[in-house]
């Protein structure tokens, strides 16, 4: 884990957000004091672009794709917004992520969420489902900036998609990777007991970067 991060050049913090983690339990990782989990293995092979064999046998290449390819990637930035209100939406009470994104002057905010120095964001909703468990889980906010061209996708970001599914719409939050079928994508999860899904471009009906997220820590 040190080695990747060096070569990198990326501080403890910046790691850590990744996984999700905080910066002790990954100096933990890095001095051998716990191990690496599978799901942690699994953000190094997906956002950093480890290379396998290498993680596993300490044989072949570090990387996959070269490093100094990847900080450019892993250091781009949004510019910021000193204040903004977003909107936050009901997913029920809009009727789904589709007319939210095709009639917003019609959808009615049931809040709004301020928070300084955020990157530009259209709006927010509740998570449903624990795909990106435990970066997401059930109840957290995201908040998004909604795409309208899928060639406009930074590969391997945190999207929110409507998709369709026999008709009927059906929204997630997935990374989307590259897929060696012409004409798919990949969807994958940040939970290891959700196994990655190739689907068809067609079927995305709607699309939004995850600009940023809340954790809700308790519910009523």
């Amino acid at each position: 884990m040190k080695l990747i991060r060096r070569e990198l050049d990326m501080s403890q913090e910046k790691m850590a957000q990744y996984f999700g983690i905080g910066k002790a339990a990954l100096s933990m990782i890095e001095t051998g004091k716990t191990g690496i989990s599978t799901r942690n293995k699994n953000v190094l092979v997906q956002e950093f672009d480890v290379n396998i064999d290498w993680l596993e046998t300490g044989e072949g290449n570090m990387f996959t794709t070269s490093p100094d390819m990847m900080k450019p990637y892993l250091r781009r930035t949004d510019t910021t917004v000193p204040r903004q209100c977003v909107p936050l939406y009901s997913i029920e009470g809009t009727a789904g992520l589709v007319p939210l994104f095709t009639d917003k002057e019609k959808a009615r905010p049931v809040n709004y969420i301020h928070i300084p120095n955020l990157p530009k964001c259209d709006g927010a909703i509740n998570v449903v489902g624990d795909s990106m468990y435990p970066l997401l889980k059930s109840g957290d906010i995201v908040l998004y900036k909604q795409l309208h061209d899928i060639n406009d996708i930074f590969w391997g970001d945190m999207y929110l998609l409507s998709l369709d599914m026999d008709g009927e719409e059906y929204i997630t939050v997935k990374y989307i990777q590259k897929s060696d079928r012409e004409g798919y994508v990949k969807l994958v999860s940040q939970n290891p007991h959700h196994a990655d899904k190739e689907i068809a471009v067609e079927r995305i009906r709607a699309l939004a970067l995850v600009k940023a997220s809340i954790r809700m820590n308790s519910m009523r």
